[in-house]
């Protein structure tokens, strides 16, 4: 059988330039070296780094399999290492998505996010890898659902009979920290039951029924949940593997060109249009956002990755970009009226209980 290839992508926000912004080319650069080390050190087959906004984003394949310590401890080191030069620089936020102090065999609920997948490459692999900036995993559940679900969206469900038995989702309760697999068409009702709620129920995985194989893997981690209090937002990533059997690539893109209400916007804290960009333009500013999405197309040879390729960067999205914009101005015209404001037990890790505490004692209690 032929050997397994991983795909881990691992990010961090490490210092923003300028505020929330971006990252800082002497990042990106320090982060290169680091993995390039590893490439000759046969730790890792090949690795490219890249930003959303402030998002450090590593991506790279590997033959340890998911969740390897190695692996993990390779990604850690690299953002203690750029978060140095983060602060020699002045970055905003040096160091936010860090909240453990030492590496202890696994990034996860350390800070970073991470998606991963492990599978036997095909004769042609195409993949997409999502990452998105000011917002959070619950980002992903409706273009998701849309990919590998929904008919209306993605052909293949009723013409190729490699997809037509439909996919298993495997969703986290994020809260409970625990998950649950849903079948779909026939428990698609069930399905959206949960994952309707974006702040609480997040696709972690997408299988097809037919054979197990895994189409996709997203991020869920929620830093607020791990910190016990609002650090940032959570900037998820998505991997998605695309065509014979899976989602064309096409049909994959296809529900961003709806930019759908998120969590995040400014200080994470409001609802905003997630709006599909080029590499180049993902640098929310304005009420630091809209809140954006890249996609960076990779074909996998033996582990290589060979691109990107800027999916985003298309006028094909343009009408999508504009309409986010439109959303922006009307949703912002609420100020810190709900629903532009996330709601109040979204705002928990804010100034709210403060308020709360320091007026109890004016509150009247009605007859």
């Amino acid at each position: 059988m032929p050997d397994k290839i991983t795909l881990s992508v691992i990010k961090a926000d490490i210092g923003g330039y300028v505020g929330h912004s971006s990252s800082h080319p002497q990042i990106l650069k320090k982060a290169e070296e680091r993995l390039d080390k590893a490439r000759h050190k046969k730790l890792l087959v090949d690795f490219y780094v890249t930003h959303c906004g402030d998002d450090l984003e590593l991506i790279m394949t590997h033959r340890k399999g998911t969740e390897d310590q190695e692996v993990h401890e390779l990604a850690w080191n690299t953002f203690v290492q750029c978060t140095e030069e983060a602060k020699k620089l002045k970055l905003y936020g040096a160091g936010q998505d860090l909240l453990k102090d030492a590496f202890s065999g696994n990034v996860k609920g350390m800070g970073p996010g991470i998606a991963e997948m492990e599978f036997v490459e095909r004769k042609s692999e195409p993949i997409i890898i999502f990452m998105a900036d000011k917002t959070s995993p619950g980002a992903w559940s409706m273009p998701v659902f849309r990919m590998f679900a929904d008919p209306f969206n993605t052909a293949g469900l009723i013409i190729d009979t490699n997809m037509h038995g439909g996919f298993v989702f495997e969703v986290m309760d994020i809260k409970e920290n625990k998950t649950i697999r849903l079948s779909c068409p026939e428990e698609m009702y069930d399905l959206l039951a949960f994952i309707g709620s974006i702040n609480r129920f997040m696709i972690k995985a997408v299988y097809r029924k037919s054979d197990g194989e895994i189409g996709a893997a997203a991020s869920t981690d929620r830093l607020s949940l791990i910190a016990g209090k609002y650090v940032g937002k959570d900037d998820p990533v998505l991997i998605v593997r695309c065509q014979s059997g899976l989602p064309a690539v096409g049909e994959v893109l296809e529900p961003f060109a709806f930019p759908h209400l998120v969590e995040g916007f400014m200080r994470g804290s409001h609802h905003g249009p997630i709006m599909p960009v080029s590499f180049d333009q993902s640098t929310p500013s304005r009420f630091d956002g809209p809140p954006r999405v890249i996609a960076a197309g990779f074909q996998l040879a033996d582990g290589r990755l060979i691109g990107p390729r800027d999916m985003f960067d298309d006028p094909g999205f343009d009408l999508a970009r504009q309409k986010a914009n439109e959303i922006a101005d009307y949703i912002r015209h609420h100020g810190p009226f709900e629903p532009h404001r996330l709601p109040m037990d979204e705002m928990e890790y804010t100034t709210m209980p403060d308020i709360m505490k320091k007026m109890e004692d004016r509150f009247q209690k009605l007859d």
